[in-house]
């Protein structure tokens, strides 16, 4: 029997084994990231579901952004602990971005405006369907304006759009 490879609305499914607390350490792939936010080796940190990224990011309205880490910091702090794993969160952003178009595809919608999620620092996210290209003509159509810094794109005064969202 051949495998069936799962679309990518299967993959934004919640898991089963998530969330799960678990203590920081310096070999986890996310440790610099999340060391970077404050968290250090030995704190709790959260693995989430995807349901709970995507329903942060159906709170951002148009005009507004967010952020990973602001992402990562809300999740966090719904959990009662110091830090959620930076590298999960950011695969279940990129997984609802192509869910969001996988579905827009076939004439549904998800209702994720996953343009408006941001990388940290306001860089955009050459992993969302189209890349970083298609995102900025999103986010341009909204307002926004872009610029390139170094080799990425980032949305100008990011900081002054950023939305708080409920947890």
């Amino acid at each position: 029997m051949g495998y069936k490879k799962k679309s990518w609305q299967e993959k934004l499914a919640d898991k089963k084994n998530l969330p799960k607390i678990l203590k920081l350490q310096k070999r986890f792939p996310c440790y610099n990231a999340v060391h970077k936010m404050g968290v250090e080796a030995g704190d709790d940190v959260v693995l989430a579901n995807p349901s709970e990224i995507v329903t942060l990011m159906r709170q951002v309205p148009k005009g507004k952004l967010i952020t990973l880490d602001a992402i990562c910091k809300a999740v966090a702090q719904n959990h009662h602990v110091n830090g959620c794993c930076s590298l999960t969160t950011g695969i279940f952003i990129m997984t609802a971005a192509n869910a969001a178009e996988e579905a827009a595809s076939e004439g549904t919608s998800l209702r994720i405006p996953y343009w408006r999620t941001l990388k940290v620092d306001g860089v955009l996210n050459e992993k969302y369907p189209g890349g970083a290209l298609t995102q900025k003509k999103l986010l341009e159509q909204e307002g926004f304006t872009i610029q390139k810094k170094g080799g990425k794109f980032v949305v100008k005064d990011f900081e002054k759009y950023l939305v708080k969202v409920n947890v």
